[in-house]
């Protein structure tokens, strides 16, 4: 009578390895995919969380736009910028950090741009390539950077302060 071993064949070793390899090969993209989105979700929170400080702001001063520059490239730059300007505003400094972001807010202390061709506009004067302080499709935040999958890979905060992912503004004829 012949006795037989527990355990695995090598040929079943084998196939259990492939199985195991082939999942991988497909889990980790999905992964990646689903770390990228919710890095752009994280990003909309932020910039919903700015137009929040900036409601707050317009109402303090006479609905007008914080005269401001566009951005700065270090934290030793003594300019007023959207991180300074806003900071009373809101209560946590990382509210200027998009996920996403690996190196420009460690620099400059902001992941996001400020459209300063707005800058100390009433918010019924706001124009845009010939769009209207009327049309909300006017972008007043925008990442520095093309950080996020998608057509533009740049979330924006438009004067409606709403956060989207696309492009919504356009030039007018």
């Amino acid at each position: 009578m012949k006795s037989s071993r527990p355990g695995f064949t090598l040929t079943e070793l084998l196939v259990v390895l492939a199985i195991l390899g082939a999942l991988t090969a497909i889990a980790i993209p999905a992964g990646r995919a689903v770390q990228a989105r919710s890095r752009t979700a994280g990003c909309l929170s932020n910039l919903r969380q700015i137009a929040v400080g900036l409601e707050s702001y317009l109402q303090d001063h006479n609905q007008t736009m914080p005269d401001i520059a566009a951005g700065r490239k270090s934290k030793a730059e003594d300019v007023p910028v959207l991180e300074t300007e806003l900071a009373s505003y809101l209560p946590d400094p990382k509210v200027f950090k998009c996920p996403a972001d690996h190196k420009v807010f460690e620099a400059s202390g902001c992941s996001y741009i400020w459209n300063s061709s707005q800058s100390g506009r009433h918010r019924l004067k706001l124009e845009f390539f010939g769009k209207t302080g009327q049309d909300n499709r006017i972008p007043l935040v925008s990442d520095k950077e093309s950080w996020h999958p998608g057509e533009s890979g740049v979330n924006f905060l438009y004067a409606d302060l709403s956060a989207s992912t696309k492009v919504n503004f356009g030039v007018s004829p």
